[in-house]
């Protein structure tokens, strides 16, 4: 099989064309482009290859432009740094991708996967949504991870997102909570901090609270199948996930 690669960090190249070269002999690389530029001209100068690996981030932009410019229709790997949250609508549009720091067994159960996927799909990639995809990855990158908030006097201070256990509504009010216990006032409603937070850390557990994965000790049943919060912090009253919310909550964790 012919193969383009398209990377712009050396270390990772070598990785991956060593890689390539310890999980199969049957694959020729046919060519390496580091940039965007480089890529569609090497499309528009080559015969398409059989399969490519394509970094997403790329030191002139995101590899997703070159679609824009050349149709590329052979089967591509994606490689990225981005985590599996990150990367969900490659898991919806069912095409293989590789974390990196990739090893041999991730490589190798992506070119199985692509081969059930090419076989069932009558010999052609099933189709991507490379927009999609785009939105993700922006919206990955647009989650707030400092807030300023009003302290005593006039003064606003960063309060990082990380120190962040949990947020609940206090008479009308919404109030945060680090680390130390400390109580924080916010202006967005919870609804809108849904929107600004990353959902891989954080949850609205009821119409009360929003909380940190990390703040969680511990889960306890509860009556009539719902389950009560503990976190590592005091909170103002029992944090209870509703039964119809219960299952939802599972998956998140």
């Amino acid at each position: 099989m012919k193969i383009l690669i398209i990377e712009d960090e050396k270390a990772a190249l070598r990785n991956l064309k060593a890689v390539i070269n310890e999980v199969s002999a049957g694959l020729e690389i046919i060519g390496e482009t580091d940039s965007i530029v480089d890529t569609i001209e090497w499309f528009q100068t080559h015969p398409m290859p059989e399969l490519v690996f394509m970094d997403i981030h790329l030191a002139d932009g995101s590899a997703f432009e070159v679609f824009e410019h050349v149709e590329v229709k052979c089967p591509i790997i994606f490689t990225t740094a981005y985590d599996e949250y990150a990367l969900r609508a490659f898991h919806v549009n069912s095409i293989a991708y590789l974390l990196k720091p990739i090893n041999r067994n991730d490589l190798q159960n992506a070119l199985d996967k692509l081969e059930t996927l090419c076989g069932t799909a009558g010999g052609q990639t099933p189709p991507f949504d490379f927009m999609k995809v785009m939105h993700e990855l922006k919206k990955e990158e647009s989650y707030k991870t400092h807030f300023l908030v009003p302290a005593k006097g006039d003064k606003l201070i960063p309060i990082s997102v990380n120190d962040i256990l949990f947020f609940y509504i206090s008479d009308g009010i919404v109030k945060a909570v680090d680390r130390h216990a400390d109580a924080y006032i916010f202006s967005q409603s919870l609804d809108e901090l849904v929107e600004l937070l990353n959902p891989r850390d954080f949850f609205r557990v009821n119409r009360q609270y929003l909380i940190a994965k990390k703040a969680i000790t511990d889960v306890s049943l509860w009556f009539n199948g719902r389950l009560v919060i503990n976190l590592k912090v005091p909170v103002p009253e029992k944090i209870i996930v509703s039964k119809a919310k219960v299952s939802e909550f599972k998956d998140w964790f």
